[in-house]
């Protein structure tokens, strides 16, 4: 949507529900041809007053036309009296010389756009040439000595009546000055608006234009859709008349469309039974769970049908004596695939041995927590921290150094014997 603001050309977007269209979706002029947006609106199928289809078939007046000759056909002249009319589908056709004088009408034009005076077929030849350059179609009426021109228009079930004469003598009652005044709704007009207002599938907004001769009869040469220009003294009413008309097309429309759930949940819904994901699950990790089988094991390295108590590895001062019988030897952790230390020996169910699984389970990976940095994933993996090393080295020391003064003792005292 085009919008000029302080000058400047802005351009905005929105999503119509519903389209109220009030201007010509095609004309000759520049910048007047909007059939692509039309097209589109009907590809999205909105809704709309008139119709879709009704505008898009409003945007040749030939085949608007042909729609009253067809109703011509059925009421007949003394109902509805349909001027006479020539079609033209290019400059070459144009041939076959009306009687003149004759009103030549160029392409799809408004506003009495396109539309000349014919006098004799000298001129009628030159206007085949004009419309040789405009490479579009003619039509060619009789010229009416017009007393006055009469309008019908039809908003929903509201009915109006329309006379204008011309004041500066001009044929084309549009141009120049002209008196408009109201006339009583005779059955005739009714007639004439509530036949037009059936075509292309119904027509909401409507408008019946003809002539009256001064030989008295009347002459029906037009019908305008919703894009038809409100006249008069009545133009608030007839906007509210519209207003009302597409108010109760949108509740009709409202009442046969079901009910559609919203296209996003609300902020305050909470996730039920883990069957909605929390919005913020990406930004607060997931709780590991324990390791099993021992400290720095990952999971799943238990053997099965055993489930062993998940067991902290000491860091304190002081470490538990193993339950091993030798008093002398100290206790030092297993590394995973590395070699026994001296003070490592077979014992109960409290040992870290017995936790260790068989060689036939094969080891299955585990996935890395997505927070850890790569020196805390080894530091886990190996499940052993700097100060309880050098401790284990320590201790490794002391269980040296006390078996050697044994040894000492027992030297000793044999050769002592």
């Amino acid at each position: 949507m085009q919008v000029l603001r302080n000058g400047t050309k802005v351009v905005r977007s929105f999503r119509p529900d519903f389209v109220l269209i009030r201007q010509h979706a095609f004309g000759m002029a520049e910048n007047e041809d909007f059939r692509h947006l039309i097209i589109g609106m009907q590809y999205a199928g909105l809704p709309s007053i008139n119709s879709l289809e009704s505008i898009y078939n409003f945007c040749d007046k030939p085949w608007v036309f042909a729609q009253l000759v067809a109703i011509y056909k059925t009421l007949g002249g003394e109902k509805f009296p349909l001027i006479e009319q020539t079609y033209y589908p290019n400059h070459k056709e144009m041939l076959t010389l009306p009687t003149f004088p004759v009103v030549v009408k160029i392409g799809h034009a408004h506003s009495g756009m396109g539309k000349v005076k014919v006098e004799n077929h000298y001129d009628f030849q030159d206007i085949a040439s004009v419309v040789a350059l405009t490479q579009t179609y003619a039509t060619a009426e009789p010229f009416i000595d017009a007393k006055y021109d009469i309008r019908v228009q039809k908003i929903g079930n509201n009915y109006k009546a329309y006379m204008r004469t011309s004041i500066s003598g001009n044929w084309k009652t549009n141009t120049g000055s002209a008196m408009l005044e109201q006339i009583a709704m005779s059955d005739r007009y009714k007639l004439w608006v509530d036949t037009c207002s059936e075509m292309f599938g119904g027509l909401d907004i409507c408008a019946v234009k003809a002539v009256h001769g001064k030989d008295g009869k009347d002459y029906v040469f037009e019908v305008m859709d919703c894009s038809m220009p409100l006249i008069g003294e009545h133009q608030v009413e007839d906007r509210q008349l519209i207003t009302e008309l597409v108010i109760s097309k949108m509740n009709q429309l409202l009442s046969r469309t079901p009910a559609l759930s919203p296209q996003r949940p609300l902020t305050t819904q909470q996730p039920q039974s883990g069957t909605l994901k929390d919005p913020d699950s990406s930004k607060t990790p997931p709780q590991r769970p324990p390791p099993q089988g021992g400290p720095g094991q990952p999971q799943g390295m238990q053997p099965p049908g055993k489930v062993l108590p998940p067991r902290r590895l000491p860091s304190g001062p002081s470490l538990p004596p193993s339950s091993s019988s030798s008093s002398s030897s100290s206790w030092a952790p297993r590394l995973p695939g590395g070699p026994t230390t001296h003070g490592d020996a077979p014992s109960s169910g409290n040992s870290l041995a017995e936790a260790q699984p068989p060689p036939a389970a094969p080891p299955q990976k585990s996935q890395p927590h997505p927070q850890l940095n790569k020196s805390q994933s080894l530091t886990n993996a190996f499940s052993f921290s700097e100060s309880s090393f050098f401790r284990s080295s320590a201790n490794e020391d002391e269980a040296k150094a006390e078996t050697i003064r044994s040894l000492r003792k027992s030297f000793a005292s044999l050769f002592s014997d």
